[in-house]
């Protein structure tokens, strides 16, 4: 894929959640998940190496404890679809919801200083998980480390009920 997309195909242009895999959040989680999808339709960087078939729609479930991206072309013809283990996630899952519910419950009654400090910490988990996911997407989906933040706070999303 590359840098240079004048078209504008290199993008999504529509992400949903397999509400099979999926239960209802909590107020913030919900509020996340909503905002983590808009922003990555906003502007994102998202490609299949070796294809030229985008704009794409990405819709992300889980089966069988694995994650799938079943990635189509704008009409909404499956082109793809990338199952990923979750198993290189587990540590970084475990740590960031542990370090969110601290955030969530430092919003509501701690300082400011301490509520920065731990979003520091949110936001270090969160990029090393990108950095994960974009390792585990090698060859398979081309996206850039933006994408690959806001992808990651959806799979969360995933396994809140998971």
């Amino acid at each position: 894929m590359s840098e240079a997309d004048p078209q504008g195909r290199n993008r999504l242009v529509a992400v949903t959640l397999d509400e099979a895999s999926i239960g209802r959040g909590t107020a913030d989680q919900e509020h996340e998940r909503q905002v983590a999808i808009y922003d990555l339709l906003e502007e994102n960087t998202f490609g299949l190496p070796e294809h030229d078939a985008g704009p794409y729609r990405l819709n992300i479930a889980l089966h069988d404890s694995k994650l799938a991206f079943e990635i189509c072309n704008e009409d909404g013809a499956t082109l793809i679809v990338h199952i990923l283990s979750l198993t290189p996630f587990r540590s970084v899952l475990k740590d960031y919801f542990m370090i969110c519910e601290s955030y969530y419950h430092a919003i509501r009654t701690a300082t400011s200083s301490q509520i920065e400090a731990i979003d520091m910490g949110r936001r270090g988990l969160h990029n090393e998980a990108s950095t994960l996911l974009m390792e585990r997407l090698q060859g398979k989906i081309a996206c850039d480390h933006d994408t690959a933040r806001r992808l990651f706070t959806l799979i969360t999303a995933l396994h809140w009920k998971g």
